[in-house]
């Protein structure tokens, strides 16, 4: 696959790296000089140092025969004119961050799939892992994220059914309980102190579910 991102922060960096070892043909762009000189020292990749908003820059980095875009810097409105542009070159996916949420509408009428503010979300997920050290990522897959969380003694949704739970953007995919036994939930299923629940949700919501399984999963005080 050929592969251009925009922008060199955290963000571009490991999806460099990614790319690379997963064996795409790798530009990146980034108006930092020293940015792009570095990335060349660590892996096979075209580095071009300019703005990606300029025509000229994207035709260099091969936009025509593109098969994605990802633009990850921390400015929405280089992004958004990054990622207009490549839709009109007609990149099969194009993907950005998207730093404010005010902002995610307008990338949507460009038709660019948006990861929405990752510095929010790790700063989300930081904050619940801190706060339960039974709560644990299981996986990350496309478009979503598989936790494991451990039901407590006197949380909220102990010994109630998982009908009584407020569940949106999530679904519980299994709990395993004291003894080894594997559930497949349903709605009758009532939370027992000590499973140990597997939840699938959405990337978009993954902050969301957080919070309400801390607050349903968890002993308050």
């Amino acid at each position: 696959m050929y592969t251009i991102i925009v922008g060199l922060g955290g963000i571009g960096r490991n999806l460099t790296a990614i790319a690379v070892n997963a064996g795409d043909s790798v530009v990146v762009i980034d108006q930092d000089e020293e940015r792009a000189s570095d990335i060349l020292e660590h892996y096979d990749v075209l580095a071009i140092t300019g703005n990606a908003t300029d025509k000229s820059v994207l035709q260099d980095a091969g936009i025509d025969r593109a098969d994605a875009l990802v633009a990850t810097t921390s400015d929405d409105a280089v992004n958004l004119m990054t990622c207009w542009l490549a839709k009109r070159y007609n990149v099969g996916n194009v993907v950005s961050i998207v730093n404010q949420k005010e902002h995610s509408d307008l990338f949507n009428e460009v038709g660019v799939r948006i990861s929405e503010n990752p510095d929010e979300l790790v700063a989300t997920r930081l904050y619940y892992w801190a706060k339960s050290p039974n709560l644990q990522q299981v996986a990350s897959i496309p478009g979503g994220t598989i936790f494991e969380i451990v039901a407590e003694e006197g949380a909220p949704i102990v010994d109630h059914e998982i009908r009584d739970l407020e569940v949106r953007d999530f679904v519980f995919i299994a709990i395993r309980r004291a003894g080894g036994d594997l559930i497949i939930p349903s709605g009758t299923v009532r939370i027992r102190p000590g499973d140990v629940i597997t939840v699938f949700t959405k990337k978009e919501a993954e902050a969301e579910t957080l919070k309400t399984l801390n607050k349903q999963l968890i002993r308050s005080g």
